[in-house]
Formats: structure tokens, sequence, C-alpha cells
């Protein structure tokens, strides 16, 4: 420690510590990171609560409204809690209460709010100047034994008053309402339970504490949301998550009641409609997914026609959830449509279960079920021991009351005379009657009507049920076996109360193991029927229903000073590929075609085209198809169809090309195929192997033909054994085929030699 030069002799001038500034950042980070742990972020194992809710609750409680009392504003509770315990902004104390409060978010309440405090569909609760509230009767459970010296008290932040360190009651409220939270380098994520089933894995610790983690999970079967649905995991991966105390559950929604095939009552959600129609009803949704939300999402996948099976969606949600899937036909699959619901929307969601709680000593850490009921249970029977002294303490000093009084109406002449006659008369009556400072001053202090004689009857039968009390906790506290004993029948009192008959304790959340969702492609998705699809020299595209004549001259119409540019048959379930001069190749689907009623749509608007780019080739998609890809350079490639397919709008780059080099040629290969022709703008054609051409999924490709002036004009593969064919000239429509290709069968890479006579004069092999 070294003191500054300048710092003079004033003793009000601090220290200065001469440290690094990295280890003082780190020090300090420190401290702030453990104090958001474990004051802020992670819920305490014991009464399963973060501080800003324990003193949302401890405020209610000082303000007395329990359930039977009426309502409070929500802002005098909110401004009791900042002015008082938790001195943070008023916002974020009422998003806790009403957190608290909102049913579809906990399993088990423990505010009961009356107003607007949101709902589901994900609509914020109105301000706190509006809403009111009071605690439940679970709230009051949870705190229950406050006043009887179970838990240690702790001044609030500006020592004026004390708060409670935990709260004692016998609720397991980590487990039964969840928790969630993000603190420094950890987070914690705790689904809600059932309390019966949770109840009923404690009691199985207390009878046998070598119970294995298997057993309990016989009884403890999993989450319990508050909004219900169907958890879907197999038994053995919902073991093994609370075995290590982290996993994630599948949660799906649940469908509407219906009845199967054979007529039994089911989960199916199909509603049968007149003429053979049907349509799917929701009648619960996962967790924490707010239903607007979910209800947009999939109106979403209907408009950008992700899921053509399904045609509208409607909410007719009341009290109770109910939405409406129509699916496009009566012919659609309805486990198909499902499984697309699962994979495409938040009808299916991942919950995760991270177990990272604050233990009996303030410490955090991941625990299984098992050693986080072991903790719960000895937090329990410490509550049960610390109220059974404080309980024997209060008899010890009503038991010294009690002799006192016994004492003096034995001699009630006599204390009579004293206090009549004496100025001082409680020394003397301590003093004559061996009493004690406290039950000389409960003697004096009696009222004249507590003289009669039934009041020393009532007196030794109260003196003699407190003894025999007090005999009882002594055993109590001497016995273990005695404690968890009682702890289990208090136990059995609670789980009473939230039984699986009663309407709070039912199980809301059912188990039905189910396979992960199919991916439907979206193919199988479309109803599959032949089109003709057309694209005009500008580029505007539609799809015309059936295969029409191609070979008809006003097979559609066209705008003024357009034409035709490409047409052929397809499959409404087909994909399109669609080929750029710059190399980039782009994907569309048959069936997000405009009709042929008008001129279709320009393709750009439906792609992210670059202007300058020239469209030189369209087609359908085959996943056995092969292209032959040539630049006018020369270079070129072969690439698997299957290898082009572009995912979203922008395409995907396929030929790279050289600054002034043009994708020319994209053809088809034939199965049959083993030699390539390459003709150029030089009228020179060569031959060689289809082999020799390598087949890549991006690159320039190699040398197909040299020039010396010029570029390359056309490329075509073909059967050796067959020949070459091309189209002649004119109108006749004929088709030449030149067999002899020894003269032309080079290398690849050369220069090549004059085609045979009658080739046509453009260097096209197509006319």
């Amino acid at each position: 420690m070294a003191k500054d030069a300048s710092a003079g002799s004033g003793d009000d001038i601090p220290e200065i510590e001469n440290t690094s500034f990295d280890r003082a950042l780190s020090e300090r980070y420190l401290v702030y990171a453990l104090s958001t742990i474990t004051a802020r972020s992670l819920p305490d194992l014991r009464d399963g609560l973060k501080p800003v809710h324990r003193r949302l609750l401890w405020a209610m409680r000082q303000l007395k409204l329990d359930p039977a009392s009426s309502y409070k504003k929500s802002a005098r509770v909110v401004g009791d809690v900042i002015g008082k315990y938790h001195p943070h902004g008023d916002a974020s104390v009422y998003d806790a209460m009403v957190r608290l409060a909102q049913d579809f978010v906990l399993r088990y309440p423990l505010v009961d709010g009356q107003g607007n405090f949101g709902n589901v569909d994900g609509d914020n609760a109105a301000a706190y100047r509006y809403t009111e509230a009071r605690l439940t009767r679970t709230a009051i459970e949870l705190m229950a034994g406050l006043d009887e010296g179970t838990v240690a008290f702790k001044p609030t932040y500006n020592g004026e008053e004390e708060e409670p360190e935990i709260f004692p009651g016998l609720f397991p409220n980590l487990l039964a309402n969840g928790a969630s939270g993000i603190a420094v380098g950890m987070a914690t994520s705790i689904p809600s339970h059932n309390v019966a089933e949770v109840i009923d894995a404690a009691d199985m610790l207390i009878d046998n504490p070598e119970t294995t983690h298997e057993q309990i999970m016989q009884v403890f079967r999993g989450p319990d949301f508050a909004t219900g649905g169907l958890l879907v995991d197999n038994a053995e991966t919902i073991s093994h998550a609370y075995r290590t105390g982290r996993g994630a559950f599948r949660l799906r929604a649940r469908y509407s009641t219906g009845k199967d095939a054979d007529g039994n009552w089911e989960q199916t959600g199909i509603e049968k409609l007149p003429g053979g129609t049907w349509q799917l009803v929701l009648s619960e949704i996962p967790y924490q997914v707010q239903k607007g939300k979910l209800i947009e999402q999939i109106a979403t996948l209907i408009a950008e026609k992700k899921l053509p099976i399904l045609a509208d969606i409607r909410d007719e949600s009341d009290e109770t959830i109910r939405i409406v899937l129509e699916p496009k036909s009566r012919n659609v699959d309805p486990d198909v449509l499902k499984d697309s619901l699962y994979r495409l929307s938040d009808l299916e969601v991942r919950f995760p279960l991270n177990l990272n709680v604050l233990d009996e000593t303030r410490t955090p850490g991941v625990m299984g079920i098992k050693p986080l009921l072991e903790s719960w249970l000895r937090h329990q029977i410490l509550i049960l021991t610390n109220r059974s002294r404080h309980r024997l303490d209060k008899i010890a000093a009503r038991l010294e009351l009690l002799r006192g009084y016994i004492i003096a109406y034995l001699n009630l002449d006599r204390v009579i005379e004293i206090i009549r006659t004496q100025d001082e008369p409680k020394p003397v009556m301590m003093a004559e009657f061996e009493l004690t400072d406290r039950q000389a001053e409960a003697i004096l202090n009696m009222r004249l009507r507590s003289l009669r004689k039934l009041e020393e009857m009532e007196l030794r039968r109260e003196h003699d049920a407190l003894v025999k009390e007090a005999e009882g906790l002594e055993k109590l506290l001497a016995d273990p076996k005695l404690q968890k004993k009682r702890l289990k029948k208090d136990l059995a009192t609670l789980r009473a109360l939230y039984a699986e008959t009663t309407e709070l304790g039912r199980r809301r959340t059912d188990l039905r193991e189910a396979a992960p969702a199919r991916e439907i492609p979206l193919e199988a998705m479309i109803e599959r029927e032949p089109v003709t699809v057309i694209m005009s020299r500008r580029g505007w595209i539609k799809a015309m229903k059936g295969h029409a004549d191609l070979a008809v001259p006003d097979i559609t119409k066209f705008k003024e000073g357009d034409g035709p540019a490409f047409a052929f048959h397809a499959q409404s379930t087909d994909k399109l590929l669609i080929a750029l001069d710059n190399g980039r190749f782009y994907t569309l689907g048959a069936q997000n075609l405009p009709g042929a009623r008008g001129f279709g749509e320009p393709v750009r608007n439906m792609l992210d085209m670059e202007n300058e780019a020239q469209i030189i080739a369209l087609m359908p998609y085959d996943p056995a198809g092969k292209l032959l890809l040539a630049a006018s350079n020369g270079r070129g490639f072969l690439a698997e169809m299957a290898e082009l397919i572009a995912e979203t709008r922008k395409g995907r780059q396929v030929v790279n090309l050289k600054p002034g080099v043009r994708l020319m040629v994209i053809r088809n290969v034939p199965a049959s195929a083993d030699h390539v022709a390459v003709v150029g703008e030089n009228r020179k054609l060569v031959v060689f192997p289809l082999g020799e051409l390598p087949v890549m999924a991006r690159g320039q490709g190699v040398q197909l033909q040299r020039y010396r002036d010029g570029s390359l004009a056309d490329a075509t593969t073909f059967r050796l054994e067959e020949g070459l064919s091309w189209t002649m000239g004119g109108d006749s429509g004929r088709t030449r085929t030149e067999k002899d290709m020894g003269l032309w069968r080079v290398a690849r890479g050369a220069a090549g030699r004059l085609p045979p006579n009658g080739f046509p004069r453009n260097n096209r092999f197509d006319g």
C-alpha cells in the first residue's frame, strides 16, 4: 500500500492501491457475477423463489392480502416492494407480480389477480393502477410458519425493517411452479410439475433413503405444464434428463377430442363436416407459445405456400382455446398435415431442463431429481425441528405463567391481602411464594373477572395439555424417525389439497410417446396434376393447367412485342431450374407459378436476379439428371441436377466466370451419351469422350475447345455408335445424322476442324 505524495497529511484522503487493471476488473466482475447468481437470477431450492418474488409475497402478506380479504391495487403492492424491500424499477417488479398471477404461466398461481393480467394471446397486462391483487391459498401455504421461528430474518436494504431469508412452507414450489433465469455464466430452466407426483416421490425417499432414481421415476412422471399439451418423449429420455439435471422435452399441442374409426374417443382433433369434408381443432398449445404469434406463424406458412395442403386457420377461442385448421381438400392425409405442422410451426417445441439452483448453503449447482428432493426434505426436517423448538419455548413461557396463576389461586386471599396492604406487592409476593418476576407481574396484571372458581380448573387443564404437548415435542426432536413420520403426515395433508381428483391438482400435460415428426417433402403436400410451363422472351412466366399442344402457334397470349422463349410439359409437384448467363442457378416450384389467364408474372419479381444477366435455360428438375455446362471461353464441366437446387431467392453460383465471359450452353446429358461435340464461332468442330469431363458442383471447368479468334458457339452430348445429329436449316424440320466422326475425334481442348457438309451456318446443333 502506498499513499499518493500529493495527498498531504489529510486523514480523509483514501489510500491508493497500485494494482493491474485486469486484476481490479476481474475482482469486481466476480463480485457482480456472484451477486447476480445468488441474489437475482437463480431460484433457491428450499422455496423455489428468486428474491423479487419472495419480497412481493412478503409485502402482500404484510398488507394482509390473504385469500379471504378484499383485493388491493397492484400499485400499492409494487410501491411497498420497491420502497421497503426491493429498490428496483417498478416495471420489473410489476412484471414479476403479473407472472405470479398468470394461470397460463404458473402451474399453481401465487397471486390472485383481478383485472387484465394479460392472456395466452401474448397481450400485456394493464398498468398497475388498474389491476388489483391478493394472495392465493398456495402462497399462504408456501409462507406457513413464518411466525413460528422456522426461518431467520434479515434487515432490509435500508435497515428499517426485516424480511425472511427464505419461506418455510411445505409446498414444493421449485418443482411445482418451475423457474427460469439467466445469470452470469449460468442459467436455469425448470418446468412445472404436478404437486401430487412430487409428494409421492418425496414419500418414497422418506420411507427408504436408498430409493433408486428408476423407482422415483415410476411416480414422478415428468413436467406438468400450466397450458397442458402432450409430452411425446420416451420414458428413457425423460429419466436421463432428470438423472443428470439437464435435457430437453418435446412438447406438442393437443388436438380436441374426437372418435377414431372404431368409434372410440381419442385425441384426433378431427371434426367431420357435411359433404365429407373435415377440419382439425386444437384445444391446447405448448407452454410459453403465444397463441396470437402461433396463428400468425401458421398463416404465414399458408401465404408463402410452404404448407399447400392447409387452406386456412381460424381462431374461435373464448375462455378455452379453439384453433381451427382447414385442409385444402378432404383428400389430405390428417397425419401428413399434423407432421408438417409439427415441423414447420410451434405446435411442437422443445422445452429445456436445467436444474441449476441454489442449495441449502446458497451454492449454485445442477442437481438430479433425487439429490434435489433429498436436499428439500433435509430443509423441511430443519423447518420442522425449528418449529418444534420454537413451540417448546412458547410452551415453557406459558407454563411458567400458568404455575404462577395456580399458586395465586391456591393462595388467593393472601395474594389479595398483599396487594391491598403493601406499597410494593411484587417483591413481597416473589419472596413469599417463590415466584419469578414474570409470574409476579402476570398475577398483578390479572383482571378481577378472572378470579372466578372455574378459572382454576381451566388453568390446570391447559397446564396438563401443554405438558403433554411438550413431552411429545421433546420426543419428536430426539427421534429422527418421528420427525420423518410427522413430515410424511404433513405431506399427506398437503397432497389431499392437490390430489388428482381436484381441479387444481389434476394432471394437465399427458405423456404420450411419439416418434419425431416426419419431414414431409413439399412435393408430397402438393396435389399432382399436369401443367404446361411457359416463359416469354422478356421473362414473364406462367403455368397452364394440363399438357397443351406445344406445336400450336398461339398456345397463349403475350404482351405486345414479346413472344415465347421456353415451353414444356411438367407436373405441379415439379421443381424448375432457371439458369442465367452469369453462371447462377435458381429454383422455382411449379405450384408457385401464376395461372395462364393473364400474361403471368415477371420471374425477376419472384427471384433475386441481376438485371444485366439474361435467362438462358428453364427446365424441370430431375433428381437423377445431369447437365453439360459450357461457357463462351470454351471451358465447361458436367453437373448433377441434385447439386444445382437453390434453397433461397438469391440462387446458387454454379459456374465461375471471368469478366467478359458468359455461360452459353446448358444441355441435358442422356444416360446413353458417351461423347461430347463442341463447335466454335470459328466453325471448327471437336469430338472427345464424355469421360474426359469432370463432374463438379461449382467451378470454371476444363477447356473443351481452344480458340485463336472467336468463342464457343454450341456443345452437346451424343452416343458415338448412333452418330452426331443436327437440325437442317429452313422450315423442313429434317434432322441429319453423321455416323462417321473419326475425322473430328481429337483430344479435349484441341482446335478442331471444319464440320461435315450440311452443318448449319449458325453453328448450332439444334438449328
